[in-house]
């Protein structure tokens, strides 16, 4: 099965065309362009530098969610025109299980943080042992504190990736001696670790249709929040 795969949620975007484990292809950006400006061309170039055709792909895969509400909306919508089109099936992933996937360490907890900038993150943790990966909680939006004293309580090194590690790393250090950073050209979602998500949840639960295909938001949008804090005021 050929599985295309891209990535938006996120500053970065990426795209894989990945066939039972082997990628093919692969493309990746970190330019700080709008997805609307460098997602489509850049799925085209990949399929173009495979010598593939959109006929070729057996099945489409995006990172569905957390991330960045645009980003995240960008990406899905993208997969849905094109499943649409040829009547593929699609698969949307975790944006976490993404980045575990693609920064799989030889022995350790991964922790996959995304958004760090006003004290809370998305997270996940995955046992990792070099092979696969095992889910070890639901996605969710913690603050860093409140991760920080999770992860006291463990007993193996934590490995942080995803667009929030670094500020991660520089509040938690102190506290979590056996904490370390993913290197940077591992941290961020990428569509090979999309594919092979998706790969996981094909074989668990099977594809869905493009108009069942939907974004996976863990909090309201900052539009929401303004608009409720507004009727508050009222």
């Amino acid at each position: 099965m050929k599985i295309l795969a891209i990535d938006s949620s996120a500053i970065s975007a990426g795209c894989a065309i990945v066939e039972n484990g082997n990628v093919i292809a692969e493309s990746f950006v970190r330019v700080g362009l709008t997805h609307s400006e460098t997602l489509l061309p850049m799925i085209s170039n990949t399929l173009a530098n495979a010598k593939l055709t959109a006929e070729d792909i057996d099945c489409y895969a995006v990172s569905s969610g957390p991330g960045s509400f645009t980003g995240i909306r960008i990406g899905v919508a993208a997969v849905k025109g094109m499943a649409f089109a040829g009547n593929v099936p699609c698969v949307g992933v975790s944006t976490l299980e993404a980045i575990a996937w693609n920064c799989m360490v030889q022995e350790g907890i991964v922790c996959a943080v995304m958004d760090a900038r006003r004290q809370q993150v998305y997270n996940a943790l995955f046992d990792c042992d070099g092979q696969g990966i095992i889910r070890l909680c639901d996605d969710r939006a913690i603050s860093i504190d409140d991760l920080t004293k999770e992860l006291q309580s463990g007993q193996r090194t934590v490995y942080l990736a995803g667009d929030g590690a670094s500020l991660c790393y520089d509040s938690m250090r102190e506290r979590l001696p056996d904490i370390r950073l993913v290197p940077e050209h591992l941290r961020y979602a990428r569509g090979f670790g999309v594919a092979m998500a998706a790969t996981r949840i094909i074989g668990e639960k099977g594809t869905l249709p493009p108009d069942k295909l939907i974004p996976t938001y863990l909090r309201p949008s900052q539009a929401e929040r303004e608009k409720s804090a507004l009727k508050l005021r009222k």
